[in-house]
């Protein structure tokens, strides 16, 4: 692949993480929830350092380097303490994150096979794995959201 699709590619990225960290903190402060907004910060935290790793591998790239260092799995995504007490904005936040992390998914996965830079691969394919972590774990929440919003509003699934 050619140098500047490369960047091009990482810099797509570096703004989906941008824009990930926007999002996240900006629901954050529009939930009531303590434990919701807690968890909105803890997204945005990790897409801030997807951010700084995608943004080093630019650096590398851009300079020619061959030996990107990719970084180490992140391990401090958890969703425990999440509530569920909440109402519609979080309903529609967590589906919106869930739109998301599923389309930050399919980018990494296309990255990681279109790159010809080794770490840039291994960064994107360890991206891949982490964003499905987040995805999974918003979906769960989401559907616990999405079954008490239901019940507040009166009627249950089908």
């Amino acid at each position: 692949m050619e140098s500047k699709e490369e960047l091009k590619i990482i810099k797509t990225a570096i703004l989906n993480e941008v824009e990930g960290q926007f999002f996240y903190r900006l629901a954050a402060e529009k939930t009531e929830s303590e434990e919701v907004r807690d968890a909105f910060l803890v997204l945005a935290g990790e897409e801030e350092k997807h951010e700084k790793w995608l943004r080093n591998l630019f650096d590398q790239a851009a300079d020619g380097a061959g030996a990107v260092v990719a970084a180490d799995e992140p391990g401090v995504f958890t969703w425990d303490h999440a509530g569920t007490e909440t109402g519609s904005i979080e309903v529609s936040a967590f589906h919106i994150g869930i739109l998301m992390e599923k389309s930050s998914v399919d980018f990494y996965r296309q990255a990681a096979a279109k790159t010809a830079l080794p770490a840039a691969k291994q960064l994107y394919e360890n991206l891949v794995k982490w964003e499905e972590n987040h995805l999974a774990s918003l979906e769960k929440i989401y559907d616990n959201l999405k079954e008490e919003w239901w019940g507040k509003q009166g009627f249950s699934p089908a």
